[in-house]
């Protein structure tokens, strides 16, 4: 090999040794663009100001310089593309503002409604109630006739009740599983019932197609309003405080006579009055009264020896006044940031 392509070669190992310098040090897109430029521009690269002259050498001179400037320009170009992929991250965080706080990480929790169904059930375990399931696909005699419930009564009708076939439906309310239990077991009996229940109810402020629902049901032997009254009175004041203050009011249900409402002191305005209740300072919490005789009777129990009382209740209005959430909505939107607030309350 002649001394001028010794030199060529030289210089191409030069050239590497300092280009490897100055990309490792490059610091910014542009830079690294100007020095890929200034390396090996097609016009005017220092590489190609080197290729350029091999027109002057001999033919296997120009073999040996070629296959070096060669592997040069592959080496080059994979330093690039490193230096390149390297400063992807650093741009991605060139416009982030370092002096914001991280986003914390979600952390799971129990839905509000669900801590309030295990507090429910949780209490009324501690009472002597045994939990009872059942379908939710019913037939129209568990889920009406049964609860004595006139065969023409509208809700048995299509546009309130969805019928999957010939008189079966899915369950209206969760009543029907008082019904099951009497006819499974003789008394005395002392169930809790929860689960779905749905309607043809448009979803608005105080209405959902599909719901969850919690009933209790007891019947023994001299069973009276009074003990209705007293375990009610019980629950909710252990539900929310000891000095919760209670009321009931007449209503009416075909299963049970007489029928009541429970009502408890507002929890979210400590019955100051606001938006929650209605500014009453009172919140309906269920729904309640003496097993209609009727009732007994069409499951077989004798109505002359055996008396017994229910109650039904919605756990969403429950969480509502028990952690201060002042619209019941909010349980239905499935936003992770009401969870959230929860992640320490069981």
């Amino acid at each position: 090999m002649s001394g001028q392509a010794t030199d060529h070669v030289a210089a191409l190992d030069a050239l590497e040794v300092e280009a490897e310098r100055a990309i490792g040090s490059a610091r910014g897109r542009e830079l690294l663009s100007g020095l890929r430029t200034e390396y090996l521009g097609r016009k005017a690269g220092r590489l190609t100001s080197i290729l350029k002259a091999l027109a002057g050498l001999g033919p296997d001179e120009r073999r040996v310089v070629g296959a070096r400037a060669n592997a040069l320009k592959t080496r080059l170009d994979e330093l690039f593309d490193a230096a390149e992929a390297r400063l992807e991250p650093e741009s991605a965080a060139a416009g982030a503002d370092l002096t914001m706080p991280s986003r914390r990480a979600w952390r799971g929790a129990k839905h509000p409604m669900t801590l309030a169904v295990e507090r429910i059930n949780g209490i009324f375990q501690e009472l002597g109630f045994t939990r009872y399931v059942g379908p939710e696909a019913e037939t129209e005699w568990h889920n009406f006739l049964a609860l004595n419930f006139p065969p023409e009564h509208p809700a048995m009708d299509m546009h309130d009740t969805l019928y999957l076939g010939d008189g079966v439906l899915l369950r209206t309310h969760t009543s029907p599983l008082q019904i099951r239990s009497m006819l499974e077991h003789k008394p005395p009996i002392r169930i809790l019932c929860g689960g779905m229940c749905y309607r043809k109810d448009p979803f608005d402020a105080s209405h959902a197609p599909a719901f969850w629902q919690i009933e209790g049901l007891a019947v023994d032997e001299g069973i009276t309003f009074v003990d209705l009254k007293a375990t009610l009175t019980v629950y909710a004041r252990r539900m929310f405080t000891p000095t919760t203050k209670v009321r009931f009011r007449p209503s009416f249900f075909p299963f049970t006579e007489p029928s009541g409402e429970m009502d408890v002191g507002c929890q979210i305005c400590g019955g100051a009055g606001c938006a929650t209740c209605k500014h009453t300072g009172w919140v309906e919490l269920l729904g309640c009264g003496m097993v209609h005789p009727r009732v007994l009777e069409n499951c077989g129990i004798d109505s002359e020896r055996y008396t017994g009382w229910a109650f039904g209740m919605g756990p969403g209005r429950t969480a509502q006044q028990l952690y201060g959430i002042n619209n019941i909505r909010l349980q239905y939107e499935s936003d992770m940031r009401l969870s959230d607030q929860f992640v320490d309350a069981e």
